[in-house]
C-alpha cells in the first residue's frame, strides 16, 4: 500500500512539473534569436565572398569567422529551445549583398541592435523566467556580438582610409560559445566558456 501511495505521489509531482507555466517570453526570444543568428550566419558568409571578390581578403576572413560564430550561437539557442520541449518554425534567411563598405555598415547596425537592445531584453526575460540554459546561451552571444561590433567598426574605418593592412590577418572562433578572437591574441582557454584554444576554428 505504501509503495502504491509513493508511486502516486511521484506521478502527481511529475504531472505538476509538466503542467507548470511555460517560459513564454524566453521561448519566443530563443526563436527570434535562432532566426537572427541563422540569418546573420548566412549573410556574413555571403558578405565574405563579396569582400574576397573585391580584393578585401582581411575583411573576408572577418566575415567568415563571424559567420561561424553566429552559427554556433544559433545552435546553442536551438539546444536551449529543445530543452524546453519546443521546436523552431521553418524559415528562409532573407538579406541583400551590396558593396563591402555597405555590408560592413549593415553588419555594424545589426550587431549594435543585438548588443544594445535585443540581447539585454532576452537576458532579462530568461532570468525572470529562470531558464538557465537560455541565460547562458544569450550571454555567450551577447558578449561575442560586442566583439564583432568592434571588429566591424575597425574594418570599415580601415576600408575608408585604405589601411586594411592594419587589420588582423586571421581570426579564431570558439566552437562551444562562438567567442571570436584576433588569431594573434587568443587566450589559452576561451574567456567565456574555458574551451581550450586548440579546439578553436581558425580563419
Amino acid at each position: 500500500m505504501k509503495s502504491l501511495l509513493l508511486f502516486a505521489a511521484v506521478g502527481l509531482m511529475a504531472l505538476a512539473s509538466c503542467t507548470g507555466p511555460k517560459p513564454v517570453k524566453t521561448i519566443a526570444d530563443l526563436k527570434a534569436g535562432i532566426k537572427g543568428e541563422t540569418t546573420a550566419s548566412a549573410k556574413y558568409a555571403a558578405f565574405a565572398q563579396k569582400a574576397k571578390s573585391e580584393g578585401n581578403d582581411a575583411i573576408a576572413k572577418l566575415f567568415a569567422a563571424a559567420s561561424e560564430a553566429e552559427s554556433v550561437h544559433a545552435a546553442n539557442h536551438s539546444k536551449a529551445l529543445a530543452g524546453l520541449g519546443e521546436k523552431m518554425d521553418p524559415f528562409t534567411p532573407v538579406f541583400d549583398v551590396k558593396s563591402t563598405a555597405e555590408n560592413l555598415q549593415n553588419a555594424i547596425d545589426g550587431e549594435t541592435y543585438e548588443v544594445n537592445t535585443m540581447y539585454p531584453q532576452f537576458l532579462a526575460d530568461a532570468k525572470a523566467e529562470k531558464v538557465a540554459n537560455a541565460v547562458k546561451s544569450f550571454t555567450w552571444a551577447w558578449e561575442t556580438e560586442k566583439k564583432h561590433e568592434q571588429f566591424y567598426a575597425n574594418a570599415l574605418q580601415a576600408l575608408k582610409t585604405n589601411t586594411q593592412n592594419t587589420l588582423p590577418l586571421g581570426y579564431a572562433v570558439c566552437p562551444v560559445c562562438g567567442n571570436t578572437y584576433d588569431k594573434t591574441k587568443m587566450d589559452k582557454n576561451c574567456a567565456f566558456c574555458q574551451t581550450s584554444q586548440d579546439k578553436f576554428i581558425l580563419f
